[in-house]
């Protein structure tokens, strides 16, 4: 069996593309992988077709070689979009294995812990300030609208949920993003008391409806500071928060802020591979790691989950893609034994499953680890197709 042809595929997913890479092989199995065009890797699909001739005519089943092979000749520019490049390919490779062995991908490494991922709410309310009509939900446009959406994630079975700093200004709850350059505040990255008292609200409103049962996260991303991030994480001890999520390049800062942070600190899906997430484990800066199996490749994050599991830090998949990308992170989240739990997107496009013949099953707030070959889907083609990017 050899590599006969790569290529990539891109939709409409809103507000981002749905991307996917296909590996086909001479004797007709085809290996799919999703990866993302939305997170400061634009062009990221053509790295994969550049990179991609490089596995033409070589043994699919042959991984850690191919994988060798691509991270030799990146070498000199490794990490970010090569990176992810080198992530989308071996992960199509693994399907096409799962496959040829007639078993899912989660079992290629010494099979699963469980069968069942406990799972929380991303993006809770974010997506629904932003995108509401593309969501055909109501917007959120009161703290009561807060409130009910808790409820909601009770209702429907879920047991942890996660949201964003969206400030209330001028009779509107808005996007906050300032370490991405989309809203002001960049490049200071200063905290603000005006935004800090809006949070404390949101996250009461989110807390009342959901009651005590559900868990509650906050994602700040690489927003602030390291004098912001312990200012917000101070700020936030009376709401309880299972973890608070930020971002920083700096192992020795990270530490710092979890010294000072009256709760648990999650963070390093910025950081890739082990390498980079050795400085964060051995500075003692995480409660929760977070690893992206779509940016590091599923069998890099599984040596990644084993060093965190040697300093006694359980993992969260760092997950926000496409049903296909749920499905990747739930074979990992099946294998390690370290699992904290996963991220997964409910609000979203309507049409977001029908990019996959079978999409993810989620019952009482977990999800079902898939049991058939390779990740347990198939990319529909047609419907992607169908969608081309806007």
């Amino acid at each position: 069996m050899k590599i006969a042809r790569i290529e990539t595929l891109q939709a409409d997913g809103g507000w981002r593309l749905c991307c996917f890479v296909k590996i086909t092989t001479d004797d007709g199995i085809i290996g799919w992988a999703e990866y993302g065009e939305h997170t400061g890797t634009a062009g990221l699909g053509a790295v994969i077709a550049k990179l991609g001739e490089l596995l033409i005519g070589r043994d699919p089943l042959a991984i850690e070689s191919a994988t060798a092979l691509l991270r030799g000749r990146t070498i000199q520019a490794s990490g970010g979009v090569n990176q992810h490049a080198i992530a989308a390919l071996t992960n199509a490779l693994l399907d096409i294995k799962g496959k040829a062995l007639g078993v899912p991908v989660h079992q290629l490494l010494g099979g699963a812990v469980r069968d069942r991922i406990p799972v929380y709410w991303s993006h809770c309310g974010s997506y629904r300030i932003r995108h509401a009509a593309l969501l055909g939900v109501p917007p959120i446009r009161s703290y009561e609208d807060w409130a009910r959406l808790g409820e909601e994630v009770r209702q429907r079975g879920f047991r942890a949920l996660k949201t964003s700093i969206m400030p209330f200004r001028d009779g509107a709850f808005t996007n906050f993003s300032p370490s991405f350059a989309h809203t002001p505040g960049w490049p200071e990255l200063n905290p603000d008391r005006v935004f800090l008292a809006s949070l404390d609200r949101q996250l009461a409103a989110l807390r009342q409806g959901a009651g005590e049962e559900v868990e509650v996260m906050l994602d700040v991303n690489f927003h602030f500071k390291t004098e912001g991030f312990v200012e917000v994480a101070r700020a936030v001890v009376p709401h309880r928060l299972m973890w608070l999520e930020l971002d920083t390049y700096d192992p020795a800062a990270l530490a710092h802020i979890r010294r000072l942070s009256p709760c648990p600190i999650a963070s390093a899906e910025a950081y890739l591979g082990r390498r980079e997430l050795k400085r964060v484990l051995d500075a003692g800066a995480v409660d929760v790691a977070i690893i992206d199996v779509v940016w590091n490749g599923y069998l890099e994050a599984v040596k990644m989950a084993a060093l965190a599991e040697i300093h006694e830090v359980n993992v969260a998949p760092h997950n926000y893609g496409g049903p296909l990308t749920d499905l990747m992170s739930a074979h990992f989240a099946a294998a390690i034994p370290n699992l904290r739990i996963m991220e997964i997107d409910i609000d979203d496009v309507p049409w977001r499953e029908e990019f996959v013949t079978v999409p993810p099953r989620i019952d009482a707030g977990t999800l079902v680890v898939p049991q058939t070959p390779g990740w347990g889907t198939e990319v529909n083609e047609a419907a992607v197709r169908a969608r081309p990017p806007k």
